[in-house]
Protein backbone atom coordinates (compact mmCIF):
# COMPACT_ATOMS: atom_id res chain seq x y z
CA UNK A 1 0.00 0.00 0.00
CA UNK A 2 1.15 3.32 -0.99
CA UNK A 3 1.18 5.58 2.22
CA UNK A 4 2.56 5.02 5.67
CA UNK A 5 0.70 2.98 8.19
CA UNK A 6 0.25 3.31 11.97
CA UNK A 7 2.97 1.00 13.70
CA UNK A 8 4.90 1.30 10.56
CA UNK A 9 6.12 4.78 11.03
CA UNK A 10 9.50 4.28 8.91
CA UNK A 11 10.97 7.67 9.41
CA UNK A 12 10.47 8.57 12.77
CA UNK A 13 13.37 9.42 14.60
CA UNK A 14 13.76 9.00 18.66
CA UNK A 15 13.37 12.29 20.49
CA UNK A 16 17.15 11.77 21.53
CA UNK A 17 18.43 10.96 18.24
CA UNK A 18 20.14 13.85 16.15
CA UNK A 19 17.27 16.10 14.64
CA UNK A 20 17.44 17.58 11.27
CA UNK A 21 15.51 20.70 11.59
CA UNK A 22 15.40 22.21 8.09
CA UNK A 23 14.88 20.92 4.55
CA UNK A 24 14.38 23.06 0.97
CA UNK A 25 11.34 22.38 -0.86
CA UNK A 26 12.30 22.56 -5.06
CA UNK A 27 9.37 22.99 -7.40
CA UNK A 28 10.49 22.59 -11.10
CA UNK A 29 7.99 24.95 -12.76
CA UNK A 30 9.39 27.77 -10.49
CA UNK A 31 12.77 26.81 -12.20
CA UNK A 32 14.62 26.50 -8.57
CA UNK A 33 18.05 25.63 -7.88
CA UNK A 34 21.29 26.21 -6.74
CA UNK A 35 24.50 27.06 -8.03
CA UNK A 36 28.39 28.30 -7.42
CA UNK A 37 31.49 28.50 -8.91
CA UNK A 38 33.68 25.87 -7.85
CA UNK A 39 37.91 26.87 -7.23
CA UNK A 40 40.89 24.18 -7.63
CA UNK A 41 39.91 20.58 -5.24
CA UNK A 42 40.82 17.63 -5.62
CA UNK A 43 39.18 16.22 -8.79
CA UNK A 44 39.67 12.45 -8.42
CA UNK A 45 38.75 12.18 -4.72
CA UNK A 46 35.54 13.37 -2.90
CA UNK A 47 32.07 12.54 -1.59
CA UNK A 48 28.47 13.53 -2.35
CA UNK A 49 25.88 13.26 0.36
CA UNK A 50 22.11 14.18 1.02
CA UNK A 51 18.91 13.27 2.03
CA UNK A 52 15.92 13.50 -0.36
CA UNK A 53 12.39 12.97 -0.49
CA UNK A 54 11.35 12.52 -4.02
CA UNK A 55 8.18 14.05 -5.24
CA UNK A 56 7.12 13.46 -9.58
CA UNK A 57 8.25 10.30 -10.54
CA UNK A 58 8.37 10.95 -14.43
CA UNK A 59 10.56 13.40 -14.05
CA UNK A 60 14.74 13.44 -13.91
CA UNK A 61 15.96 14.37 -10.65
CA UNK A 62 19.21 15.81 -10.61
CA UNK A 63 21.39 15.69 -7.24
CA UNK A 64 24.60 17.35 -7.72
CA UNK A 65 25.90 18.89 -11.29
CA UNK A 66 29.47 19.87 -12.46
CA UNK A 67 29.69 21.96 -15.97
CA UNK A 68 25.99 22.39 -16.91
CA UNK A 69 26.44 21.37 -20.89
CA UNK A 70 24.17 18.40 -23.14
CA UNK A 71 28.17 16.84 -23.65
CA UNK A 72 30.30 17.78 -20.74
CA UNK A 73 28.98 17.15 -17.64
CA UNK A 74 29.37 15.50 -14.17
CA UNK A 75 26.19 14.22 -12.64
CA UNK A 76 24.28 12.28 -10.09
CA UNK A 77 20.50 11.92 -10.42
CA UNK A 78 17.73 9.66 -10.13
CA UNK A 79 16.15 8.93 -13.40
CA UNK A 80 12.14 9.49 -14.99
CA UNK A 81 11.97 5.26 -14.05
CA UNK A 82 13.28 6.11 -10.25
CA UNK A 83 16.77 4.51 -10.99
CA UNK A 84 20.03 6.24 -9.33
CA UNK A 85 22.44 7.33 -12.10
CA UNK A 86 26.18 8.61 -12.11
CA UNK A 87 26.31 9.94 -15.48
CA UNK A 88 30.38 11.56 -15.85
CA UNK A 89 31.15 12.48 -20.16
CA UNK A 90 33.68 14.91 -20.81
CA UNK A 91 33.51 16.40 -24.59
CA UNK A 92 31.23 14.07 -25.39
CA UNK A 93 33.12 11.17 -24.06
CA UNK A 94 31.92 8.65 -20.71
CA UNK A 95 34.58 8.96 -18.27
CA UNK A 96 32.24 6.51 -16.21
CA UNK A 97 28.42 5.65 -16.02
CA UNK A 98 26.52 3.57 -13.53
CA UNK A 99 22.57 3.15 -13.30
CA UNK A 100 21.12 0.72 -10.62
CA UNK A 101 18.85 -1.85 -10.92
CA UNK A 102 16.71 -1.44 -7.74
CA UNK A 103 14.19 1.41 -8.08
CA UNK A 104 13.77 4.25 -5.59
CA UNK A 105 10.43 6.13 -6.66
CA UNK A 106 8.71 5.94 -3.17
CA UNK A 107 6.94 9.71 -2.49
CA UNK A 108 6.24 8.73 1.07
CA UNK A 109 10.21 8.37 1.98
CA UNK A 110 13.26 10.32 2.65
CA UNK A 111 16.20 8.00 1.17
CA UNK A 112 19.80 8.93 2.09
CA UNK A 113 21.68 9.14 -1.19
CA UNK A 114 25.62 9.09 -1.26
CA UNK A 115 27.98 8.66 -3.60
CA UNK A 116 31.85 8.34 -2.84
CA UNK A 117 34.49 8.55 -5.47
CA UNK A 118 38.40 7.88 -5.67
CA UNK A 119 39.36 7.61 -9.04
CA UNK A 120 43.05 6.83 -7.78
CA UNK A 121 41.87 3.53 -6.01
CA UNK A 122 43.97 0.25 -7.52
CA UNK A 123 40.82 -1.51 -7.79
CA UNK A 124 38.36 -0.44 -10.86
CA UNK A 125 35.27 -1.13 -8.84
CA UNK A 126 35.86 0.87 -5.56
CA UNK A 127 36.49 3.88 -7.52
CA UNK A 128 32.85 4.83 -7.44
CA UNK A 129 30.28 3.69 -4.62
CA UNK A 130 27.18 4.40 -4.20
CA UNK A 131 25.41 4.03 -1.05
CA UNK A 132 21.12 4.39 -0.01
CA UNK A 133 20.59 4.33 3.66
CA UNK A 134 23.50 3.33 4.88
CA UNK A 135 24.26 0.25 2.67
CA UNK A 136 26.37 -0.21 -0.52
CA UNK A 137 24.72 -0.77 -4.12
CA UNK A 138 26.26 -3.55 -5.70
CA UNK A 139 23.52 -4.26 -8.55
CA UNK A 140 23.60 -1.94 -11.61
CA UNK A 141 22.37 -2.44 -15.11
CA UNK A 142 24.76 -0.39 -16.58
CA UNK A 143 29.02 -0.35 -14.75
CA UNK A 144 31.25 1.10 -16.68
CA UNK A 145 34.29 2.30 -14.04
CA UNK A 146 36.70 5.17 -14.75
CA UNK A 147 40.05 4.82 -15.76
CA UNK A 148 42.34 5.09 -12.86
CA UNK A 149 43.71 8.40 -12.00
CA UNK A 150 41.38 10.28 -14.49
CA UNK A 151 39.73 13.72 -13.40
CA UNK A 152 36.11 14.70 -12.97
CA UNK A 153 34.70 18.29 -13.15
CA UNK A 154 33.88 18.33 -9.65
CA UNK A 155 36.09 20.68 -7.70
CA UNK A 156 37.48 21.92 -10.91
CA UNK A 157 38.41 25.57 -10.88
CA UNK A 158 36.38 27.59 -12.26
CA UNK A 159 33.39 25.37 -12.82
CA UNK A 160 29.75 25.95 -12.00
CA UNK A 161 28.13 23.33 -9.86
CA UNK A 162 24.28 22.95 -9.29
CA UNK A 163 22.18 21.76 -6.65
CA UNK A 164 18.56 20.91 -8.30
CA UNK A 165 19.37 20.98 -12.02
CA UNK A 166 20.29 18.79 -14.68
CA UNK A 167 22.27 19.16 -17.60
CA UNK A 168 19.76 20.28 -20.35
CA UNK A 169 18.30 23.25 -17.15
CA UNK A 170 15.58 20.56 -16.05
CA UNK A 171 15.06 21.37 -12.61
CA UNK A 172 13.61 18.81 -10.70
CA UNK A 173 10.20 18.38 -7.35
CA UNK A 174 12.01 16.96 -4.50
CA UNK A 175 12.57 18.03 -0.89
CA UNK A 176 16.89 17.90 0.13
CA UNK A 177 18.63 17.69 3.52
CA UNK A 178 21.90 17.43 5.10
CA UNK A 179 23.27 18.10 1.74
CA UNK A 180 27.04 17.62 1.96
CA UNK A 181 30.19 17.65 0.02
CA UNK A 182 33.48 16.18 1.02
CA UNK A 183 36.68 17.31 -1.21
CA UNK A 184 39.19 15.56 -0.86
CA UNK A 185 37.37 12.20 0.84
CA UNK A 186 35.95 9.07 -0.58
CA UNK A 187 34.33 8.48 2.68
CA UNK A 188 31.58 6.10 4.76
CA UNK A 189 28.06 5.86 5.67
CA UNK A 190 29.21 5.68 9.18
CA UNK A 191 30.47 9.25 8.91
CA UNK A 192 26.68 10.36 7.91
CA UNK A 193 24.73 8.20 9.73
CA UNK A 194 23.78 5.31 11.60
CA UNK A 195 20.93 2.40 11.70
CA UNK A 196 18.64 2.85 15.16
CA UNK A 197 18.86 0.04 17.62
CA UNK A 198 15.10 -0.06 17.81
CA UNK A 199 13.97 0.30 14.60
CA UNK A 200 16.84 -0.51 12.54
CA UNK A 201 16.13 2.27 10.80
CA UNK A 202 19.09 4.38 8.44
CA UNK A 203 19.14 7.92 10.29
CA UNK A 204 21.39 10.92 9.99
CA UNK A 205 24.17 11.47 12.48
CA UNK A 206 25.89 15.49 13.81
CA UNK A 207 28.15 16.10 10.50
CA UNK A 208 29.82 19.21 11.76
CA UNK A 209 32.75 17.67 12.82
CA UNK A 210 34.11 15.95 9.00
CA UNK A 211 36.80 17.65 7.06
CA UNK A 212 34.90 19.29 4.54
CA UNK A 213 37.98 20.63 2.34
CA UNK A 214 38.56 23.32 -0.57
CA UNK A 215 35.57 23.06 -2.16
CA UNK A 216 33.23 21.38 0.42
CA UNK A 217 29.99 22.55 1.84
CA UNK A 218 27.46 21.65 4.36
CA UNK A 219 24.11 23.16 3.36
CA UNK A 220 21.47 22.97 6.39
CA UNK A 221 18.84 24.92 4.71
CA UNK A 222 18.57 26.83 8.11
CA UNK A 223 18.22 30.58 6.45
CA UNK A 224 15.58 32.39 4.74
CA UNK A 225 17.48 34.87 2.55
CA UNK A 226 18.23 34.67 -1.19
CA UNK A 227 22.08 35.97 -1.30
CA UNK A 228 24.86 33.76 -1.34
CA UNK A 229 26.45 34.07 1.84
CA UNK A 230 25.37 33.15 5.48
CA UNK A 231 22.23 34.43 5.46
CA UNK A 232 20.87 32.48 2.19
CA UNK A 233 19.17 29.69 1.68
CA UNK A 234 21.98 27.85 0.19
CA UNK A 235 24.37 28.91 3.39
CA UNK A 236 27.62 26.42 3.82
CA UNK A 237 27.39 26.29 7.52
CA UNK A 238 31.10 23.27 6.56
CA UNK A 239 33.24 27.13 7.52
CA UNK A 240 34.97 26.79 4.53
CA UNK A 241 32.00 29.33 2.92
CA UNK A 242 31.46 27.48 0.17
CA UNK A 243 27.94 29.35 -0.32
CA UNK A 244 25.56 28.95 -2.90
CA UNK A 245 23.58 31.17 -5.27
CA UNK A 246 19.90 31.37 -4.52
CA UNK A 247 17.56 30.79 -7.87
CA UNK A 248 13.82 31.40 -7.32
CA UNK A 249 13.53 29.79 -3.93
CA UNK A 250 12.22 31.95 -1.34
CA UNK A 251 11.39 31.81 2.44
CA UNK A 252 8.68 30.16 1.38
CA UNK A 253 10.21 26.77 0.44
CA UNK A 254 12.54 26.15 3.54
CA UNK A 255 10.86 23.13 4.81
CA UNK A 256 10.51 21.81 8.38
CA UNK A 257 9.62 18.29 6.85
CA UNK A 258 12.68 16.36 7.08
CA UNK A 259 14.52 13.05 7.19
CA UNK A 260 13.86 13.07 11.34
CA UNK A 261 10.32 13.86 11.10
CA UNK A 262 8.38 13.36 7.84
CA UNK A 263 5.30 14.97 7.47
CA UNK A 264 2.30 14.12 5.56
CA UNK A 265 2.01 15.76 1.76
CA UNK A 266 -0.58 14.86 -1.01
CA UNK A 267 0.31 11.03 -2.67
CA UNK A 268 0.73 11.29 -6.49
CA UNK A 269 -0.07 7.40 -5.72
CA UNK A 270 -3.03 7.08 -3.60
CA UNK A 271 -5.43 8.42 -5.72
CA UNK A 272 -7.62 7.37 -8.42
CA UNK A 273 -6.44 7.62 -11.91
CA UNK A 274 -10.23 9.08 -14.56
CA UNK A 275 -8.32 12.08 -14.05
CA UNK A 276 -4.97 13.67 -13.96
CA UNK A 277 -3.99 15.42 -11.04
CA UNK A 278 -1.05 18.27 -10.83
CA UNK A 279 0.95 17.87 -8.19
CA UNK A 280 3.47 20.98 -7.18
CA UNK A 281 5.06 22.39 -4.41
CA UNK A 282 6.45 19.63 -2.74
CA UNK A 283 3.26 17.67 -3.34
CA UNK A 284 1.53 19.93 -1.39
CA UNK A 285 -0.30 21.48 -4.76
CA UNK A 286 -3.09 19.68 -5.83
CA UNK A 287 -4.88 20.72 -8.76
CA UNK A 288 -7.43 18.12 -10.57
CA UNK A 289 -8.04 18.74 -14.08
CA UNK A 290 -11.51 20.44 -15.28
CA UNK A 291 -12.02 17.18 -17.42
CA UNK A 292 -15.51 16.24 -16.77
CA UNK A 293 -14.27 13.79 -14.20
CA UNK A 294 -14.54 13.65 -10.52
CA UNK A 295 -10.97 13.31 -8.95
CA UNK A 296 -9.36 12.72 -5.26
CA UNK A 297 -6.24 12.70 -3.76
CA UNK A 298 -5.36 10.84 -0.11
CA UNK A 299 -2.45 11.89 1.94
CA UNK A 300 0.75 9.73 2.27
CA UNK A 301 0.18 9.19 6.14
CA UNK A 302 -2.84 7.79 7.42
CA UNK A 303 -4.24 8.67 11.04
CA UNK A 304 -5.22 6.08 12.99
CA UNK A 305 -8.35 5.22 15.57
CA UNK A 306 -6.98 5.30 18.90
CA UNK A 307 -8.17 7.27 22.23
CA UNK A 308 -5.81 9.65 21.38
CA UNK A 309 -5.29 10.12 18.09
CA UNK A 310 -6.70 13.45 16.81
CA UNK A 311 -5.46 15.72 13.84
CA UNK A 312 -5.43 18.43 12.76
CA UNK A 313 -4.73 20.35 8.68
CA UNK A 314 -5.49 23.39 6.41
CA UNK A 315 -6.18 23.82 3.15
CA UNK A 316 -5.72 26.97 1.36
CA UNK A 317 -8.01 26.74 -1.80
CA UNK A 318 -6.91 29.43 -4.69
CA UNK A 319 -9.48 28.78 -6.36
CA UNK A 320 -12.83 27.76 -4.26
CA UNK A 321 -15.17 26.20 -6.71
CA UNK A 322 -16.45 23.01 -5.62
CA UNK A 323 -14.13 21.40 -3.71
CA UNK A 324 -14.46 18.49 -0.80
CA UNK A 325 -12.03 18.16 2.30
CA UNK A 326 -12.30 15.99 5.10
CA UNK A 327 -11.38 12.29 6.09
CA UNK A 328 -11.53 9.14 4.23
CA UNK A 329 -11.32 5.09 5.44
CA UNK A 330 -7.96 4.20 4.27
CA UNK A 331 -9.98 0.71 2.90
CA UNK A 332 -12.53 3.04 1.50
CA UNK A 333 -10.32 5.00 -0.70
CA UNK A 334 -8.16 1.95 -1.54
CA UNK A 335 -11.42 0.71 -3.39
CA UNK A 336 -12.05 3.69 -4.86
CA UNK A 337 -8.65 3.65 -6.40
CA UNK A 338 -8.98 0.26 -7.18
CA UNK A 339 -12.09 0.78 -9.00
CA UNK A 340 -11.26 4.15 -10.38
CA UNK A 341 -14.33 5.17 -10.01
CA UNK A 342 -15.19 8.47 -7.56
CA UNK A 343 -16.39 8.39 -3.87
CA UNK A 344 -20.07 7.63 -4.21
CA UNK A 345 -19.23 3.85 -3.80
CA UNK A 346 -17.37 1.15 -4.75
CA UNK A 347 -17.25 -1.97 -7.09
CA UNK A 348 -19.73 -4.41 -4.49
CA UNK A 349 -22.31 -1.24 -4.79
CA UNK A 350 -21.97 0.07 -1.61
CA UNK A 351 -21.18 2.87 -0.11
CA UNK A 352 -17.51 4.99 0.82
CA UNK A 353 -16.77 5.56 4.26
CA UNK A 354 -15.99 9.08 4.29
CA UNK A 355 -16.66 12.60 5.82
CA UNK A 356 -16.38 15.85 3.33
CA UNK A 357 -16.84 19.09 3.62
CA UNK A 358 -18.16 20.98 0.70
CA UNK A 359 -17.34 24.43 -0.36
CA UNK A 360 -19.75 26.67 -1.62
CA UNK A 361 -22.60 25.44 0.34
CA UNK A 362 -20.97 24.72 3.40
CA UNK A 363 -22.29 21.04 3.97
CA UNK A 364 -20.67 18.19 5.46
CA UNK A 365 -21.25 14.86 3.74
CA UNK A 366 -21.49 11.54 5.15
CA UNK A 367 -23.15 8.16 4.87
CA UNK A 368 -25.95 8.51 7.21
CA UNK A 369 -26.78 12.03 6.57
CA UNK A 370 -25.41 16.30 5.94
CA UNK A 371 -25.01 18.85 8.55
CA UNK A 372 -24.65 22.11 8.06
CA UNK A 373 -22.37 24.23 9.07
CA UNK A 374 -23.20 28.05 7.86
CA UNK A 375 -20.10 28.36 6.36
CA UNK A 376 -21.09 28.57 3.00
CA UNK A 377 -19.64 32.10 2.01
CA UNK A 378 -16.71 30.49 -0.24
CA UNK A 379 -13.63 32.91 -1.53
CA UNK A 380 -10.70 32.32 -2.84
CA UNK A 381 -7.99 32.17 -0.80
CA UNK A 382 -9.81 30.64 1.98
CA UNK A 383 -8.14 28.72 4.42
CA UNK A 384 -10.43 25.75 5.62
CA UNK A 385 -9.09 24.62 8.93
CA UNK A 386 -10.54 20.24 9.64
CA UNK A 387 -9.87 18.88 13.10
CA UNK A 388 -10.34 15.17 13.13
CA UNK A 389 -11.07 12.78 16.51
CA UNK A 390 -10.15 9.64 14.95
CA UNK A 391 -10.73 8.04 17.76
CA UNK A 392 -14.33 9.45 18.97
CA UNK A 393 -15.34 9.71 15.34
CA UNK A 394 -15.61 13.07 15.27
CA UNK A 395 -15.26 16.09 12.22
CA UNK A 396 -14.55 19.78 12.98
CA UNK A 397 -14.44 22.22 10.31
CA UNK A 398 -13.78 26.06 10.38
CA UNK A 399 -13.42 28.98 7.62
CA UNK A 400 -10.47 30.98 7.79
CA UNK A 401 -9.94 30.58 11.85
CA UNK A 402 -13.97 30.25 12.55
CA UNK A 403 -15.91 26.88 13.34
CA UNK A 404 -19.20 26.39 11.76
CA UNK A 405 -21.87 25.44 13.44
CA UNK A 406 -24.18 22.22 14.00
CA UNK A 407 -27.68 22.83 15.23
CA UNK A 408 -26.82 26.37 16.45
CA UNK A 409 -24.01 25.44 18.20
CA UNK A 410 -20.28 26.24 17.56
CA UNK A 411 -18.03 23.75 17.11
CA UNK A 412 -15.23 23.29 19.64
CA UNK A 413 -13.01 20.21 19.13
CA UNK A 414 -11.20 21.21 22.26
CA UNK A 415 -13.40 20.30 24.27
CA UNK A 416 -15.35 18.08 22.17
CA UNK A 417 -19.17 20.30 21.89
CA UNK A 418 -21.01 20.13 18.03
CA UNK A 419 -18.68 17.84 15.83
CA UNK A 420 -20.39 15.78 13.39
CA UNK A 421 -20.13 12.35 15.01
CA UNK A 422 -19.77 9.48 12.80
CA UNK A 423 -18.90 6.91 15.66
CA UNK A 424 -22.43 4.73 14.81
CA UNK A 425 -21.22 4.31 11.12
CA UNK A 426 -20.64 0.67 10.25
CA UNK A 427 -17.68 2.00 7.92
CA UNK A 428 -16.55 4.33 11.15
CA UNK A 429 -16.61 0.92 13.28
CA UNK A 430 -14.38 -1.31 10.94
CA UNK A 431 -12.31 1.29 10.35
CA UNK A 432 -8.94 0.74 11.73
CA UNK A 433 -7.18 3.97 10.12
CA UNK A 434 -7.94 7.46 8.01
CA UNK A 435 -6.49 9.71 5.01
CA UNK A 436 -6.93 13.27 4.54
CA UNK A 437 -8.55 13.64 1.28
CA UNK A 438 -9.17 16.45 -1.28
CA UNK A 439 -11.11 16.29 -4.54
CA UNK A 440 -13.44 17.90 -7.02
CA UNK A 441 -17.48 17.46 -6.23
CA UNK A 442 -18.71 18.11 -9.75
CA UNK A 443 -17.79 17.41 -12.79
CA UNK A 444 -15.67 20.04 -14.28
CA UNK A 445 -14.71 21.77 -11.68
CA UNK A 446 -11.69 23.74 -11.46
CA UNK A 447 -10.63 23.45 -7.62
CA UNK A 448 -7.29 23.95 -6.51
CA UNK A 449 -5.45 22.65 -2.84
CA UNK A 450 -2.91 23.80 -0.53
CA UNK A 451 -2.59 21.52 1.75
CA UNK A 452 -0.40 22.13 5.34
CA UNK A 453 -0.02 19.04 7.23
CA UNK A 454 2.32 20.76 9.35
CA UNK A 455 4.63 22.07 6.63
CA UNK A 456 2.98 24.47 5.05
CA UNK A 457 3.77 25.74 1.00
CA UNK A 458 2.06 28.74 1.71
CA UNK A 459 3.35 31.86 3.51
CA UNK A 460 2.04 31.41 7.23
CA UNK A 461 1.71 35.21 9.33
CA UNK A 462 1.32 33.69 12.27
CA UNK A 463 2.96 30.65 13.33
CA UNK A 464 1.28 28.06 15.30
CA UNK A 465 2.40 24.54 16.34
CA UNK A 466 0.41 21.79 17.64
CA UNK A 467 0.93 20.73 21.51
CA UNK A 468 4.16 18.99 21.30
CA UNK A 469 6.20 21.88 19.22
CA UNK A 470 5.05 20.46 15.60
CA UNK A 471 3.93 21.69 12.44
CA UNK A 472 3.49 25.98 11.88
CA UNK A 473 -0.16 26.69 10.95
CA UNK A 474 -1.75 29.79 10.38
CA UNK A 475 -4.25 29.37 13.09
CA UNK A 476 -4.11 27.89 16.45
CA UNK A 477 -4.72 23.87 16.58
CA UNK A 478 -6.61 22.81 18.91
CA UNK A 479 -5.79 21.29 22.17
CA UNK A 480 -5.14 17.93 22.03
CA UNK A 481 -5.04 18.06 18.31
CA UNK A 482 -1.75 17.53 16.33
CA UNK A 483 0.04 17.56 12.76
CA UNK A 484 0.48 14.98 11.22
CA UNK A 485 3.90 13.64 10.88
CA UNK A 486 5.84 10.60 11.79
CA UNK A 487 6.84 11.94 15.06
CA UNK A 488 3.29 12.97 16.20
CA UNK A 489 2.74 9.60 14.80
CA UNK A 490 5.28 7.13 16.47
CA UNK A 491 3.25 8.67 19.90
CA UNK A 492 -0.22 8.23 18.66
CA UNK A 493 -0.18 5.38 16.75
CA UNK A 494 -0.60 2.68 18.89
Amino acid sequence: MPLILPGNVGSATAATGFNVSNSLRFNAASNDHLNRTQTAGNRRKFTFSTWVKRCKGDSRMALFLANRSSSDYDQFYLNEGGYIEADFYHSGTQIFRYKTNALYRDPNAWYHMMFAVDTEHDTASSRVRIYVNGSEVTSFSTETNPSEDVDTHVNENSIVAYIGSDYNSNEPDYYLAETVMLDGTQATPSDFGEFDSDSGIWKPIDVSGLTFGTNGFYLQYKETGTSANASGIGADTSGETNHFTVNNLTAVDQSIDTCTNNFATFNPLYRNSNSAINYTEGNLSAIPAADGSISFSGSTIAMPKTSTSKWYAEFKTPVAEYGSLGIMDVDSISQAINDNTDISSNSNGTSLGRVLFQQGNGVVYYIGGTASTGLSSEANNDIISIAWDAGAGKFYVAQNGTYGTISGTQQDPANGTAGVDVSGEAWYTASSAFVWYVGDNTTGASSQFLGNFGSPSFAISSGNTDGNGYGNFEYAVPSGFYALCTKNLAEFGG
